[in-house]
C-alpha cells in the first residue's frame, strides 16, 4: 500500500502517501461502517430518471477533448454513446498509475459506471452535462418575452405565491403553478412597457406546506440578498436583480493564460481593510489587489464570495448559493473586482461550499426543508443529512434537482462573474459517510474504498470536475481535504475525481506542533523534509505553511507563534533586534520558503502572512463586543519604513519572483540529498536549483559541502540572510562555486550524497541560500542569466538600484581572481557587505 518511488536521493513524488494529517480526526460522532475492501457494494438511492423539463437543443460551446481508450472518452465526453458493459469500464488509468489499487478495481469500476449512467441520463433528459448546468436560466428569476418569469422547485409545497415589494407583499394576485415534478412557475407581464418587478427591490417565496402554515422563504436561486442594518439581526431579504445595461458591468479584460505553478493569495475581502469594518469589493480591487501584484502572486483566492448570514462563519455557511455577498457590495461590484484583477494578470479562484449548507431556515436553503422526504428535498433526512460539528445541512447529491442546483452554480460563477477555478471546501465530509469525524487516516487503502465511502459525493465531484473543465478548460481547481485519498487529484479520464490539486494540509499542522512543542535543537530534517514531500506520485499538491485556519481566534499565526509579545515593541529597525525576534524573523522566512519551494507543486499564502500579521481573527461576535478590531489586515505595519516587517514582506515578493525566473513549482525534478541531523541542515534540488537550508541555531558551516546533479558554475539566486530581507549580509553574492566531480559516473553509492557534483558554501546558521547554474552559453556571449532576474525585480518591485537586491547580481566582469572560503575561484568585486553595513551604521548615527 504505501509503496514508493525512492527518498532521499531519488525523486521524492510518492505512489502511495500517508493522508494529510493523522492528527486530523474529524467532524462527526460514528466511525467507519467497515474497514474492508468495498467489492461492488457502492450503490446508492436511484437516481430520478425524470427531467423537471427540456433545455432547448442547441450546439455545446463548451471544446471536447480527444482520447484514445474507450473509459477516457466515454467518462469525458458527453456525446459519447454511454454503455455499462463491463469491458467499457475494464481499462482505468489510475489503476495503472498505482498497482496498489487493483484490489479496489470493483470499487473504480463501480463509481466509473455510476458516473457515465448519469452522464447518459442527462444527455437523454437535459441535452448535456452543460446543458443541464445551465438551470439559472429557467430557475429563479428570468427575463422572458413581455416579463419575468420565476421558477422554484419546491414539491412539499400544496400552495405558493411570489410576494414582495412590488405587490405590497400581498401574493393573492400572483399565486403560482405547480407541475408533475415539484416545480412552482409564475410569469408576471410588464407594465407599460416596464418590468413589473424592479430592479433592485425585495422579493420572496411564499408557500403552503402539508400542515396548512404558510411560511416565507428566500428563493433558492435568487442573485442576491441584503439586509436592514439599522436591525438587529433582521432576516435577509431576496433582491431582484436586473440591472439596465448601463448599470450592468462590462468585462475589459480577458482571463491571464494559466501559469505553471499557481503562487495564490488567499484573501478575505470584507476582513481586508485597515480599518475596523467591512471593506468592499471595490476598494480591494483598487488598494489590496495592486499589493498582491507588487509581491508577484499570479493568482488571487476570494473567500466567503456567496451569501452568508453569519459573518463570523467565515463564509463557510452558505444561505445562498448564487448571490453575491452584500455587505462588501453589489454583483456588479464583485465583476469591477475581478475584472481588475485580470487586468493584473492575477486569475481569480473562489472558494465555493458544497460541502454543506447553513442550517438558518429563515434566509437559507434549509427553509425549503418542510419534514418531506429527501427524494424531495436539497438534503439528506434524519442523521445522514445534519452535521453534528458544523450545524449544518448535508445535501442529497443523489437527487436530481440537487445536481442541477449545484452543477448551475458552479457554471453561473464562472460565466457571470469570470472565475478562472475553485478551491473545493469541506472535501472530506463529502466523501465519507462519517465525514472525517473522529477518524484517523492512517495511509491504508481501506481506509479510502469501504462501504463508508460515499459514492454519490464522488459523483458529484466528478461531474462537477467534467463540467468546469469543459466550460474553462484553464480552470484551476482545488481539493481541500485531509484524508489523503489516492486519486482526488487526477483526471476524471483516469477514472479519478478529477481535481487539479489538493492542499497539503498536513504541513501547517507539522509547523504549529514544531513551534509549540520542540525546542530548536530537536527538530528533526528528516520529519521536515519528509512531511514536505509526502504526497502521491502524479498528484499534484498546494503547499501552505499556513491558511486562515491558523489565524482564527484561539490560535496564532507563525509569526505570533514565534515573536509573540514582542511584536508589539521589538520591530522597529532603528533599534538592534533582540534575540527573540532576531530567530523569528529567520525563521519565519524559512519556514515559508522550504514549504514552497519542496511542499508541492503551488503555494499558498494568506493574507497579511507574508509579512507576519501579529495576533488572530476574530469576527465581531457576541463574545468580542461585537468588534471589528482584529477583523482587519494593520498594512500600515508593512508601509512603515522603520518596522521590520518590510523585510518578511520583501522575501515573500523574491520567493515568487524566484519561481517567475526558474519556474521551480513547476519542475518535477525534485530530489532531497541531505538530511544532516547534526548539521541540521536540509539540501534538496528542485529543478536546476539547489537549495540549502540551515536550521542550526548557533552554527556557521564554511566551506560546506552540497551536491548537485549538473557540473558547471553555481551562484547565489536568492539569500535569506541579504541585508534587505533584515538578515545580516554574511553570504557574498559575487562568488563562483565551481563543481568538482564525486566518485564514479553512473555509480550513484560512490558519489557524494548520491550526487555526481558537489560545490562548497558558506552557510551561516537560520538561513536558506538557493543556488542557480550559470549556463556556458550565456557566459560566453556575456549574457548571465541572472541579469534578466535584476530586470524583472527592477519593473516589479519599483527599486532602482539592485546592488541592494537578495537575489544576485552579475557582479564584476574583470578577469582578476581571488581565494574565498566556500568556492575555488571568484570574480573580483567589491564588498558590498562591507558598504551595506557602513550605510546602515550611517543610518543609525
Amino acid at each position: 500500500m504505501m509503496g514508493s518511488l525512492g527518498f532521499h536521493s531519488t525523486s521524492v513524488l510518492r505512489l502511495g502517501s500517508l493522508p494529510s494529517s493523522s492528527s486530523k480526526t474529524s467532524r462527526n460522532n460514528r466511525h467507519l461502517a467497515k474497514q474492508q475492501r468495498i467489492g461492488v457494494a457502492c450503490g446508492s438511492q436511484k437516481l430520478l430518471e425524470h427531467p423537471t423539463f427540456l433545455f432547448p437543443s442547441r450546439i455545446s460551446i463548451y471544446r471536447r477533448a480527444q482520447h484514445s481508450s474507450t473509459i477516457s472518452a466515454l467518462v469525458t465526453d458527453d456525446s459519447a454513446t454511454m454503455t455499462s458493459s463491463e469491458e467499457d469500464t475494464d481499462d482505468i488509468g489510475i489503476l495503472r498509475i498505482d498497482p496498489g489499487l487493483e484490489p479496489y478495481r470493483d470499487h473504480f469500476t463501480c463509481r466509473v459506471k455510476r458516473y457515465i449512467d448519469q452522464k447518459t441520463l442527462l444527455e437523454k433528459h437535459e441535452g448535456g452535462l452543460e446543458e443541464f448546468a445551465l438551470g439559472y436560466l429557467k430557475f429563479g428569476f428570468n427575463r422572458e418575452e413581455g416579463g419575468i418569469v420565476y421558477r422554484e422547485w419546491a414539491p412539499a409545497a400544496q400552495e405558493a405565491q411570489l410576494i414582495g415589494d412590488f405587490n405590497e407583499w400581498n401574493g393573492a394576485n400572483h399565486t403560482m403553478e405547480r407541475n408533475q415534478f415539484g416545480v412552482w412557475s409564475i410569469r408576471v407581464p410588464d407594465s407599460d412597457g416596464n418590468p413589473t418587478i424592479p430592479h433592485n427591490s425585495r422579493v420572496k417565496f411564499r408557500f403552503k406546506h402539508v400542515n396548512g402554515v404558510w411560511v416565507d422563504r428566500i428563493p433558492a436561486w435568487i442573485k442576491y440578498a441584503t439586509v436592514d442594518p439599522t436591525r438587529f439581526g433582521a432576516p435577509y431579504d431576496g433582491v431582484y436583480w436586473d440591472p439596465p445595461p448601463s448599470e450592468r458591468y462590462q468585462f475589459k479584460y480577458p482571463r491571464p493564460p494559466k501559469s505553471k505553478a499557481p503562487r495564490i493569495y488567499e484573501a478575505h475581502v470584507g476582513m481586508s481593510s485597515s480599518e475596523p469594518r467591512i471593506n468592499s469589493y471595490r476598494e480591494f480591487a483598487d488598494e489590496v489587489l495592486p499589493r498582491i501584484r507588487a509581491n508577484n502572486y499570479n493568482t488571487v483566492q476570494l473567500m466567503a464570495v456567496m451569501e452568508h448570514s453569519y459573518y463570523a462563519s467565515f463564509g463557510y455557511h452558505v444561505t445562498n448559493f448564487f448571490a453575491v455577498s452584500s455587505r462588501s457590495g453589489t454583483p456588479e461590484d464583485l465583476k469591477y473586482l475581478i475584472d481588475k484583477a485580470h487586468s493584473l494578470g492575477l486569475r481569480v479562484l473562489m472558494d465555493i461550499v458544497h460541502s454543506h449548507a447553513s442550517n438558518n431556515v429563515t434566509d437559507g436553503l434549509n427553509g425549503f426543508d418542510v419534514g418531506q422526504s429527501s427524494e424531495e428535498s436539497y438534503f439528506h433526512n434524519g442523521d445522514r443529512g445534519y452535521h453534528k460539528l458544523w450545524d449544518s445541512r448535508l445535501f442529497n447529491y443523489a437527487n436530481w434537482e440537487v445536481l442541477r442546483f449545484l452543477l448551475s452554480n458552479l457554471s453561473w460563477w464562472l460565466e457571470e462573474f469570470k472565475f478562472d477555478g475553485f478551491r473545493f471546501d469541506g472535501v472530506t465530509s463529502m466523501l465519507y459517510h462519517h465525514h472525517g469525524i473522529n477518524v484517523a487516516f492512517t495511509g491504508n487503502y481501506n481506509d479510502y474504498f469501504s462501504e463508508a465511502t460515499d459514492i454519490d459525493a464522488i459523483v458529484y465531484l466528478m461531474l462537477a470536475n467534467s463540467l468546469i473543465h469543459n466550460i474553462l478548460p484553464d480552470a484551476t481547481v482545488i481539493a481541500e481535504d485531509v484524508s489523503g485519498i489516492p486519486g482526488l487529484s487526477r483526471p476524471v479520464s483516469d477514472g479519478a475525481i478529477g481535481f487539479d490539486y489538493r492542499l497539503a494540509m498536513a504541513i501547517p499542522d507539522k509547523w504549529i506542533d514544531y513551534l509549540k512543542n520542540k525546542t530548536d535543537k530537536d527538530w528533526s530534517m528528516k520529519e521536515i523534509s519528509g512531511i514536505l514531500t509526502n504526497r502521491r506520485y502524479t498528484e499534484k499538491c498546494i503547499a501552505y505553511a499556513e491558511s486562515h485556519d491558523q489565524a482564527i481566534v484561539g490560535d496564532k499565526t507563525i509569526a505570533f507563534l514565534l515573536m509573540d509579545t514582542e511584536m508589539y515593541s521589538g520591530m522597529s529597525s532603528l533599534t538592534d533586534a533582540s534575540p527573540t525576534v532576531e530567530r523569528g524573523l529567520a525563521l519565519h522566512k524559512m519556514i515559508h520558503f522550504i514549504t514552497m519551494a519542496l511542499g508541492g507543486e503551488g503555494y499558498l499564502n494568506f493574507m497579511g502572512n507574508e509579512f507576519g500579521h501579529p495576533e488572530w481573527i476574530d469576527f465581531p461576535r457576541d463574545g468580542n463586543g461585537w468588534s471589528y478590531e482584529k477583523c482587519r489586515r494593520q498594512w500600515n505595519l508593512v508601509d512603515t519604513e522603520h518596522l521590520r516587517y518590510k523585510f518578511l514582506n520583501e522575501f515573500d515578493r523574491a520567493m515568487n519572483l524566484l519561481d517567475d525566473k526558474f519556474s521551480f513549482l513547476a519542475s518535477t525534478k525534485q530530489v532531497v540529498s541531505s538530511t544532516n541531523e547534526e548539521d541540521k541542515v536540509i539540501v534538496f534540488e528542485r529543478g536546476d536549483l539547489v537549495f540549502v537550508f540551515n536550521f542550526h541555531p548557533e552554527n556557521t558551516y564554511d566551506g560546506y559541502k552540497v551536491g548537485c546533479d549538473l557540473p558547471g558554475k553555481y551562484r547565489v539566486a536568492l539569500d535569506s540572510d541579504a541585508l534587505e530581507f533584515g538578515g545580516h549580509g554574511r553570504v557574498s553574492h559575487h562568488v563562483d562555486h565551481f563543481t568538482s566531480p564525486e566518485g564514479i559516473p553512473g555509480v550513484p553509492e560512490t558519489n557524494f550524497n548520491n550526487r555526481p557534483n558537489s560545490f562548497k558554501i558558506l552557510s551561516p546558521p537560520r538561513t536558506c541560500v538557493v543556488y542557480y547554474r550559470v549556463k556556458e552559453s550565456e557566459e560566453e556571449d556575456g549574457s548571465i542569466d541572472l541579469v534578466s532576474v535584476n530586470e524583472t525585480l527592477a519593473a516589479a518591485a519599483g527599486q532602482d538600484n539592485f546592488e541592494e537586491s537578495g537575489f544576485v547580481e552579475d557582479g564584476d566582469a574583470s578577469p582578476s581572481r581571488v581565494k574565498d572560503s566556500g568556492a575555488e575561484k571568484t570574480n573580483k568585486t567589491k564588498d558590498v557587505k562591507a558598504e551595506k553595513a557602513a550605510e546602515v551604521a550611517a543610518a543609525d548615527d
